[in-house]
């Protein structure tokens, strides 16, 4: 018997386990290769590898071929260079969501690459870099439409270009990349996305024509990945695709890109009882049995992840069969209706995972809870250990 196996067999009769296919996630990693041939790829493993845990997904995607990694904090990005036993040293690991007084320094000495958006980032990582005596990789943001992070283009854009390429005059700084991020790469023909297009070419012109010479200029989340080559560049960044799930289900599902969901959660049947009609189910009674039937009470609830929105609609595989969540998800649990059937105490409850038998997948319960399927993957709590196969 394997150690996988092995472990997979004593994780068998826990509450509950979210169950990590690691060839999955290789294989998503080289499918996403293939979509952009003339780019490096990096591996987004941000708020833990969105919920599938980010070192054992960053490893797995650094060995199908990826050569950068992401995350938002700095704090992911300091965790992941400190990994034991430690990434190759040429891979490259970048960090962007940066706030006042943030860990520059240690950012520095850990040959991050770090993310800068406006001027006073840009004072505290020379400061941080001087204090260091090591000069900062540093990526230049540009708002290119979306909004959020970045820096507006025109004047200050200027401004941050020229302290960038004075900073690298004196040593303390080396302009590794231009990048931007759009905002509506998963409804495709958007008009905004040839507007962001067309800006990034305009900001990232500019930056070269006054001296920068970055590594990598990068605009391709997951969608952009899949649907827009002209927006791969030198880099594509993605994000939820690389665990198997769609970014939209408007272009297309995972298989249509030869992605397969790397996430199965599962949960073990706590009790199952015998009521007659007319029982309430769960908090309020929002459902009440239409005749005699069974239940089946399922140890899993919002405080591990599952969304409250999904009550009374929420999907699972029970016994072969798919079961809807009866009346309200509390904080540790929720109640089937199995229609009369007998699975044993202990038996496999799959709420979702690549639905190949037949269970819900992770956009079902999106759909069942009016979200996206990013927010069920990543919301997981910690409480639902990681059980890692394929390893």
């Amino acid at each position: 018997m394997s150690e996988t196996t092995a472990r997979r067999d004593a994780d068998a009769v826990l509450r509950a386990r979210a169950e990590i296919d690691l060839a999955a996630l290789r294989a998503n990693v080289r499918a996403l290769r293939e979509r952009a041939p003339g780019a490096a790829l990096m591996a987004v493993v941000k708020a833990d590898a969105y919920g599938h845990g980010a070192i054992p997904c960053a490893r797995a995607a650094v060995a199908a071929g990826a050569t950068w990694l992401g995350t938002a904090t700095p704090q992911e990005a300091l965790a992941l260079r400190a990994a034991e036993p430690g990434l190759p040293d040429d891979v490259r690991i970048m960090c962007w969501l940066w706030t006042p007084g943030g860990p520059w320094r240690e950012a520095v000495e850990a040959r991050l690459d770090v993310s800068v958006s406006a001027m006073w980032a840009m004072e505290e990582v020379t400061g941080a870099a001087r204090a260091a005596g090591v000069p900062a990789r540093v990526q230049l943001k540009a708002d290119t439409g979306l909004g959020r992070g970045g820096c507006q283009p025109g004047a200050d854009w200027e401004r941050l270009v020229g302290a960038a390429l004075r900073a690298e005059e004196e040593g303390l700084l080396r302009v590794t990349g231009l990048w931007s991020h759009f905002a509506c790469a998963d409804e495709p023909g958007h008009p905004s996305i040839a507007a962001q297009l067309s800006r990034f070419r305009e900001m990232t012109a500019y930056a070269e024509q006054r001296g920068a010479r970055p590594e990598v200029r990068h605009i391709a989340n997951s969608p952009a990945t899949l649907t827009l080559p002209d927006a791969h560049f030198d880099l594509v960044r993605p994000g939820i695709a690389m665990y198997g799930v769609s970014p939209s289900p408007e272009i297309g599902t995972p298989a249509d890109f030869g992605l397969r969901p790397v996430m199965t959660l599962a949960a073990s049947l706590a009790l199952v009882k015998q009521v007659p009609g007319g029982h309430g189910v769960s908090y309020g009674h929002h459902y009440t049995t239409p005749g005699e039937t069974t239940l089946g009470l399922v140890p899993l609830g919002y405080a591990d992840g599952i969304p409250r929105h999904a009550s009374s609609s929420g999907p699972v595989l029970v016994d072969g069969k798919w079961r809807t969540v009866a009346g309200r998800i509390a904080m540790d649990q929720f109640v089937v209706d199995l229609g009369g059937d007998r699975p044993e105490p202990g038996a496999e409850a799959v709420l979702f995972g690549p639905g190949d038998r037949g269970e819900p997948t992770a956009e079902d319960w999106a759909q069942a809870a009016g979200t996206i399927a990013y927010e069920i993957v990543t919301r997981i709590g910690s409480r639902v250990p990681r059980v890692y196969v394929n390893e």
